[in-house]
């Protein structure tokens, strides 16, 4: 259990990292409209920082953790740091405003969706574990 509150912390951590980088590197570019840097703070707080700690009080509650659940979490991981990293590339790209072939921004969406598949595919697999775990 101290390892989910240790990664909540992390993820806090990178979610406020991620805002600051926000607000500084749009402000010292001049730039004011919309950029996907702006989810990349709220990404890492939801789906990090307020996950793992919903996953602490259910594995207190629950105990569910089992044999998967280490490989589930970590396809987890992967998933949203994938996609994370992907939203600040593509902000990068829109703050600067470099303009992208039409194959480097399919890449760029791409990467993100497979970030989001496997956010989605780990999620459900960690519903399943605590369902079962879960008595009536």
């Amino acid at each position: 259990m101290k390892r989910y509150a240790n990664t909540a912390l992390l993820y806090a951590i990178l979610a406020m990292v991620g805002g600051v980088f926000y607000r500084e590197f749009t402000k010292f570019n001049g730039f004011t409209a919309k950029t996907t840097l702006s989810v990349v703070h709220t990404h890492y707080f939801l789906l990090g920082m307020v996950f793992f700690l919903l996953i602490l009080v259910l594995e207190k509650n629950f105990s569910f953790t089992g044999a998967k659940t280490g490989r589930v979490l970590a396809l987890y991981h992967v998933g949203l740091n994938l996609t994370a990293v992907m939203l600040v590339v593509r902000g990068v790209f829109q703050v600067l405003g470099t303009s992208l072939s039409a194959g480097m921004n399919a890449a760029i969406s791409g990467i993100a969706g497979i970030g989001h598949i496997l956010l989605g595919v780990s999620l459900i697999l960690m519903l399943l574990q605590i369902k079962r775990s879960v008595t009536k």
